[in-house]
């Protein structure tokens, strides 16, 4: 258990003060102080066990996703869609409806992702994520009739996120999902922080219209004060309703209510390829992030020294828990400015990078600046080594 902590920050975009309750984790364990390039928001409680900016073991991330998983209320009215925010928490929320599944296998439960991307021609339904690099969020609906009445006929939704520190983006994904669905009644909030405070903890049931609970692994309150920043320049985000991006559509956009299964026999052909020893690191792409975490955990499973992280589209500052940044092309192709943080060329022995869209200049020029190998996921059990020569 943590005790209570008051913390004052000085970042180079303003002053942070942030007070924390109590709890199964310390504020050192689970998070850094970053600086984001961004005048809507000028701070990142960058996570330490996520998988996105920072390098983390598997097993401790499927700690985080088996801890929130439990807080899930039992009593929530059934069917439940679990719902994960693009792009950084996707991993995050598929490992807690996975954990939730495990533990509660009769439990009827979809879920789904949102995206920046669309697949297919499937219906999108649009949300904004108003402090963000890149606001707009697309849900879509699932094209399997059993997985679309799942969504039609919830009547609870978890939603997850790695952080809470308003609640506004929640509370625009539940009203979206409500006018989709007037049959949902309750709404769980899932995140690893939550430092939006005791009253506006209070107040959520009142501002959504419905119940709505809340759990996180470490719970406070922020007080942020900005200073001066001006934006990097560059577009954060650019859609076209029926460009392909590549983004697969079997791993989550459409909806599962089962998880997915590790690579384990993948994984086992890779572990007895390295040498003794060898430091790796299991590095997702963007919106790709679950079947990286799998893999992580499967090598972890069979003794290798493994990390898990992955590229983000979001500009951060090299400051605080971000000691190292690379900047390369989106393998997406929207043109827009990705990042790696943390991770410097020749740290690892191996670095195994994961995509769901086909190989491109983008991805190969990026394997070339961490001196990784490249492996295109076409589904759970199909997975295709690229070469980068």
């Amino acid at each position: 258990m943590s005790d209570a902590q008051v913390i004052r920050v000085e970042l180079p975009t303003g002053l942070m003060e942030l007070s924390t309750d109590a709890g199964a984790f310390s504020v050192d364990e689970l998070m850094g102080f970053a600086a984001r390039a961004n005048v809507k928001r000028g701070f990142l409680f960058l996570s330490k066990v996520l998988g996105k900016h920072w390098p983390v073991r598997p097993a401790a991330m499927r700690q985080i996703h088996e801890h929130l998983a439990q807080q899930v209320p039992a009593d929530l009215p059934g069917p439940l869609v679990f719902i994960a925010m693009a792009e950084t928490a996707i991993g995050l929320g598929q490992g807690v409806f996975e954990a939730f599944k495990k533990a509660h296998p009769a439990v009827e439960a979809l879920f789904v992702h949102t995206s920046r991307y669309h697949v297919g021609g499937a219906e999108i339904i649009e949300f904004s994520e108003a402090h963000s690099h890149a606001p707009r969020q697309f849900l879509h609906m699932p094209q399997d009739e059993t997985l679309r009445l799942l969504l039609l006929n919830a009547r609870s939704l978890v939603l997850v996120d790695d952080e809470a520190s308003t609640g506004n983006t929640f509370l625009n994904l539940s009203q979206a999902c409500r006018v989709l669905n007037s049959r949902i009644e309750h709404v769980h909030l899932c995140t690893i922080t939550n430092f939006m405070g005791q009253a506006a903890n209070q107040a959520l049931s009142q501002r959504f219209g419905i119940p709505v609970s809340i759990a996180a692994a470490l719970s406070g309150e922020y007080c942020f004060t900005p200073g001066q920043l001006e934006s990097l320049p560059g577009a954060a985000q650019v859609f076209e309703a029926h460009a392909d991006r590549g983004a697969n559509a079997g791993f989550g956009r459409l909806g599962l209510d089962r998880p997915l299964s590790a690579p384990a026999g993948f994984a086992a052909k890779l572990a007895a390829s390295f040498r003794a020893n060898e430091r790796v690191l299991v590095l997702g792409t963007g919106e790709f992030m679950h079947l990286p975490f799998l893999l992580g955990c499967a090598l972890e499973a069979r003794g290798v020294d493994v990390q898990v992280q992955s590229t983000t589209r979001s500009p951060i500052l090299k400051w605080g828990a971000v000691s190292e940044a690379i900047t390369f092309a989106d393998n997406y192709g929207e043109g827009v400015a990705n990042y790696i943080y943390n991770v410097t060329p020749g740290q690892y022995d191996q670095v195994l990078i994961c995509h769901e869209t086909p190989a491109n200049a983008a991805l190969l020029s990026t394997a070339q600046a961490v001196g990784g190998r490249l492996f295109h996921f076409l589904s759970e059990t199909h997975i295709e080594e690229i070469s980068v020569r």
